[in-house]
């Protein structure tokens, strides 16, 4: 009797159980800030949030193609909506969560701007404008800022705009125009030598979107709820983002 029992608590369990383990897809640029954001979640909810990093065009075409995620916290606007309009998102489910900006970094030389535009400076390091959106903001920069010729020949790409940074903090590049977040010296090896903030004017906003990607999971709402508070803006803050209002 007492085994019947037990079976059958175990079935009643079990589903909710299941629904105390979410799994998140984070954009790689923002992979230091999920980190910390799922870790505060799971400490407040008892909920298991476990992250995967990759760039956002990849998650892209894993969740078309069925990856089981249950939230995706993309780098731009794009992706989430895609995901939306073909039916792999929950409608009206998608929201900005933080906003991102560009800088030109180096960790081998004193003025940024000028290895940039230098012909003979060495190579250049980008995210890939295929799959990285900010990889596609610096091409924008790159377009806006009149330097195509400049950089003609010296451009390498990463798979995502934290490869392409760590091109420069190896030297193997003499810049990259990288995520801002991503040059805090708490992160990096050593101080750069320099960091220049590209205007704003001369790439799109990088609007960082969350969308849920399962209709039936509560914790993963309760989730995207906590990105809203004021606690986890603050992380957000923390990480050298802008929050929306």
């Amino acid at each position: 009797m007492r085994g019947r029992v037990f079976l059958i608590l175990l079935l009643l369990c079990g589903p909710a159980a299941a629904e105390q383990s979410i799994l998140v897809a984070v954009s790689g640029n923002f992979s230091v800030a999920g980190a910390r954001l799922a870790e505060h979640f799971q400490q407040q909810t008892g909920i298991s949030v476990r992250t995967s990093n990759a760039s956002s065009g990849r998650f892209y075409a894993q969740i078309v193609n069925g990856a089981p995620f249950d939230v995706f916290l993309a780098a731009n606007a794009d992706y989430p909506a895609r995901l939306e309009d073909k039916g792999h998102a929950v409608a009206g489910s998608r929201f900005t969560y933080a906003t991102g900006s560009l800088v030109i970094y180096s960790s081998t030389v004193d003025d940024c701007y000028r290895a940039l535009t230098d012909k003979e400076a060495g190579f250049v390091a980008v995210g890939n404008p295929g799959t990285s959106p900010y990889g596609d903001a610096a091409s924008t920069f790159i377009e806006r800022g009149g330097l195509r010729e400049a950089v003609s020949g010296r451009l390498v790409y990463g798979e995502n705009i934290l490869q392409a940074l760590q091109y420069a903090v190896s030297g193997n590049a003499v810049v990259a125009i990288a995520a801002k977040s991503h040059v805090n010296p708490r992160d990096l090896p050593s101080e750069p030598t320099c960091v220049v903030d590209v205007p704003r004017g001369q790439y799109d906003p990088i609007l960082q979107q969350a969308v849920l990607l399962t209709s039936n999971r509560d914790a993963a709402r309760r989730f995207l709820e906590f990105l809203k508070t004021e606690e986890a803006r603050e992380i957000i803050r923390q990480e050298g983002y802008e929050v929306p209002e």
